[in-house]
Order: structure tokens, then C-alpha cells, then sequence
């Protein structure tokens, strides 16, 4: 399973950004899509996560500016973080659980990061 993460960029302090992943490669389920985030001399952290059913949750300081969300035809999430601020700026990583075929093991799988710079 290969997941591609896109969309970082600069944004100002208060602006928007959208994230999508998108999972490809050959397997039987993509279960869990999480997205985390380091930042520099930091510890990675989770930022949102989304089964598939679409239940999510969220780290504490995103709720209210970050939305999670997947297409489960198309093996994306997407992570739209409104409301940026300084302390958002980080490398952000997704993430997947997956089965490769049916009532196999499921594994985890990381994405390359997409680098999310805040300007205050």
C-alpha cells in the first residue's frame, strides 16, 4: 500500500489548507486514515483520524478548525485545516491500517510527509 499525501504549502496565519491522501496500490480494505503531524524537534502527534465508517475524532486544539474526511470508493483523506495558526506548522504525515486481502493481517502504512508552513 502506497499513500500519497499533497497539499501543504505557506499559508498566513488564519488562512486555509486542504490535505488529501490518497492510498493505491493492491489490498483488500483501507480501515482507519489518520493524519499526524511533527513539528521540528517535536514528537509526532495525531492530528485526526477517520474509520470507515466515518467516525473521527480529533487531538483537542484542531477541534472546531480541522475537518476530517474520506472517500472509501476512491481511498482518500482529506484533512481541511481552517483557522491556521502559528503553533499548526508541522510536517504532516498520513497514515492507514489495511488488509491485503480478506481475513488477512491488517497493517499499518505511512505516507511521505507534506510540509504545512503557518506565516504570523
Amino acid at each position: 500500500v502506497q499513500l500519497q499525501a499533497s497539499g501543504g504549502g505557506l499559508v498566513q496565519a488564519g488562512g486555509s489548507l486542504r490535505l488529501s491522501c490518497a492510498a493505491s496500490g493492491s489490498f483488500f480494505e483501507i480501515y482507519t486514515m489518520t493524519w499526524y503531524r511533527q513539528a521540528p524537534g517535536k514528537q509526532r502527534e495525531l492530528v485526526a483520524a477517520i474509520t470507515f465508517g466515518g467516525t473521527t475524532n480529533y487531538q483537542a486544539s484542531v477541534k472546531g478548525r480541522f475537518t476530517i474526511s474520506r472517500d472509501n470508493a476512491k481511498n482518500t483523506v482529506n484533512l481541511q485545516m481552517n483557522s491556521l495558526k502559528p503553533e499548526d506548522q508541522a510536517v504532516y504525515y498520513c497514515n492507514a491500517d489495511a488488509r491485503l486481502w480478506s481475513g488477512g493481517k491488517v497493517y499499518n502504512y505511512w505516507g511521505q510527509g507534506t510540509l504545512v508552513t503557518v506565516s504570523s
